[in-house]
């Protein structure tokens, strides 16, 4: 439950900002040089590519507007999804157009929180499970030689949760108009982003 009161909320707000600011985040979406290690390769691999941190967070943030039980399920099948996808690059599974959908998660997900869209269940779990297979992919793929395939997507799966964990504190605060502004704003800042990736705005 979100607090009952503006000044605990702006609080929260306030917090889950810092913590998406705190996040190692770089323009440079896929860059691992010099690390090593597999639980750490794998937990710093989603919050070092701004497209994965706007598709992860737009998840818990759309997922908190639409209340429970999506609130849960989006933030879980996305992480089980993307296992198995990181599952089809490790074992380099060819699968086209990964960087593409992976900028169309951004724009899609953030649209979907900017017009507050409330599809079936069943339409946003699949949305979600449909780019996550390729979140996962492109983590699989780029698994370090000197990483352990089973504590990197251990890794990459807990970034992933707290990155979703992010999203809906952030979309919690829809019980309050400002709160509705921001939520949608950032949803908006999210679609931008992958409309960057997605022309080459921003460079991976």
């Amino acid at each position: 439950m979100p607090p009952q009161n503006p000044q605990a909320a702006r609080r929260l707000a306030f917090l889950s900002l810092l913590v998406l600011l705190l996040l190692p985040v770089t323009l440079h979406a896929h860059s691992e040089r010099g690390m090593v290690g597999g639980f750490q390769s794998g937990f710093f691999h989603p919050l070092t590519g701004l497209d994965h941190i706007a598709a992860m967070v737009a998840v818990g943030i759309w997922g908190a507007y639409l209340g429970a039980p999506a609130m849960w399920l989006l933030p879980v099948i996305f992480p089980v999804v993307m296992a198995f996808g990181g599952a089809l690059g490790i074992l380099k599974v060819p699968l086209p157009g990964v960087e593409t959908c992976i900028a169309l998660s951004g724009v899609a997900l953030g649209l979907m929180v900017v017009f507050a869209a409330r599809p079936p269940l069943w339409v946003a779990a699949v949305l979600v499970g449909f780019f996550a297979i390729f979140h996962g992919h492109s983590h699989g793929t780029e698994l370090p030689n000197s990483a352990n395939a089973m504590t990197y997507a251990i890794g990459f799966v807990i970034a992933t949760g707290l990155l979703h964990l992010s999203g809906i504190a952030l979309g919690l605060l829809v019980k309050w108009p400002w709160g509705r502004i921001l939520v949608r704003t950032t949803g908006g800042a999210i679609a931008v982003v992958g409309f960057g990736f997605l022309f080459g705005f921003i460079q991976g």
